[in-house]
């Protein structure tokens, strides 16, 4: 058997776990680069003189660059697979992290994140599509919510951890640290993971075969209900935790900084056992949309709860609340795995994660704009931000529920080990 780096290994096939671990520490560290901005918001509005609409414009650029990469991303996987993929895509984000530590100006902080953003881009389709390949299909949601779930701890490390350390040093200094990490994080990985380039027959012919996938993809009538919803869910929860949260507590109830992470650290905690909860109690293809439908409007009714009961408990209360329903996000993985082929897997999952990253890019934007709108009008921005994403929440729902869905069921036990 061949040990070259972009073939299978017998180490890996004997221990995917291991090599499963290493592609998670990746995407933790993806979590905390995109929800870090709630603990360094306030240092970053004093230093630039950032208004609340700049703010979300800052946090959602990582979102954008993320969310846009995918494409390329999907592509590169079909191509070179995901050894070669990760490798020379994930330096970006430590270039993004060092620029944007030594930022001198707000222009230069927006590259950075544009930078990390395009780097952190394969995290977790990497992860998705080991897991499809390597585990058995039954256990996919299972598996995948377990990963997401572990990769929650990057959500904890910007939690007390970052508070502390943006407290007694500076927001600069967590990006130091984040790019530290991330070189280590790429150094496992490269050791580890030695999954080839896509077999002949899924590899396509060429670039404008590749991006006629996409665009048949893109024509099956189930994908628009699932981007829909996909483009708000995840969106819902990242900006409150990784946006709003910090200025949220502190500005609205007086809470300090490290007050401030105790809370995050709380959400983060949670967040990292709830999609292995919904994932272990997964319902299957019958009640799946059901489960996942609930949650979202769950979701809505927690943020309107927030936006017209400005009350300290409600809103710590009403983050742990949404911590505890995002894991059902695990469930809609599930749901985009059983609705495509396995030959059309690769270009879902990254289509899929490109909605749900344009969607964090759309929403933390527009709650910046509806921050400043409700501030102009007088009244509290943040019950403007809580309202503007559980309208966009019920939409979302909406056009899941109402748009057509897959004719058939993918999921069959007999494509879990394709490559």
């Amino acid at each position: 058997m061949s040990t070259s780096p972009d073939s299978p290994v017998r180490s890996e096939i004997s221990m995917p776990w291991l090599t499963l671990f290493t592609l998670v520490s990746a995407f933790a560290l993806s979590q905390a680069f995109r929800t870090v901005t709630a603990m360094m918001a306030t240092g970053l509005q004093q230093d630039f003189g950032l208004s609340a609409q700049a703010l979300g414009f800052f946090a959602a650029t990582f979102a954008f660059s993320f969310g846009l990469s995918q494409f390329a991303v999907g592509i590169a996987l079909d191509f070179y697979g995901l050894r070669r993929t990760w490798l020379f895509t994930f330096p970006l984000a430590i270039l993004g992290a060092i620029t944007s530590a030594l930022a001198p100006n707000y222009t230069v902080l927006v590259m950075g994140q544009v930078l990390v953003g395009m780097g952190c881009s394969p995290a977790f389709v990497v992860c998705t599509l080991f897991i499809a390949r390597r585990f058995p299909a039954e256990r996919f949601a299972a598996i995948s919510g377990m990963a997401m779930g572990m990769g929650g701890l990057g959500l904890v490390l910007t939690g007390t951890p970052f508070a502390w350390l943006i407290d007694v040093s500076s927001w600069r200094m967590g990006y130091a640290v984040l790019a530290g990490l991330a070189c280590i994080s790429w150094l496992l990985v490269y050791r580890q993971l030695h999954e080839g380039v896509a077999t002949a027959h899924q590899r396509p012919e060429s670039l404008g075969h590749a991006l006629r996938g996409f665009g048949a993809l893109l024509l099956l009538p189930q994908t628009v209900g699932i981007l829909a919803l996909a483009m708000v869910t995840y969106a819902s929860f990242l900006t409150l935790r990784g946006l709003w949260l910090g200025p949220l507590l502190m500005h609205r109830h007086g809470m300090t900084l490290v007050q401030t992470g105790n809370v995050a650290l709380v959400v983060s905690l949670l967040s990292l056992f709830t999609p292995a909860m919904f994932g272990h109690f997964e319902p299957g293809p019958a009640r799946r949309r059901l489960w996942i439908m609930r949650a979202v409007l769950a979701m809505a009714t927690v943020l309107t709860l927030m936006a017209f009961l400005p009350l300290v408990w409600v809103d710590v209360g009403g983050m742990v609340a949404l911590a505890v329903l995002s894991g059902a996000g695990i469930l809609q993985y599930a749901n985009v795995r059983a609705s495509y082929s396995a030959e059309m897997s690769g270009r879902a999952m990254s289509v899929f994660t490109m909605a749900m990253f344009l969607g964090v890019a759309i929403v933390q934007s527009l709650s910046g704009l509806a921050a400043s709108w409700s501030l102009a009008l007088g009244q509290d921005p943040y019950a403007g931000v809580m309202v503007s994403v559980a309208v966009l929440l019920v939409l979302g729902a909406l056009a899941f529920r109402l748009l057509p869905v897959a004719r058939r069921n993918y999921s069959a036990p007999n494509d879990s080990n394709r490559e």
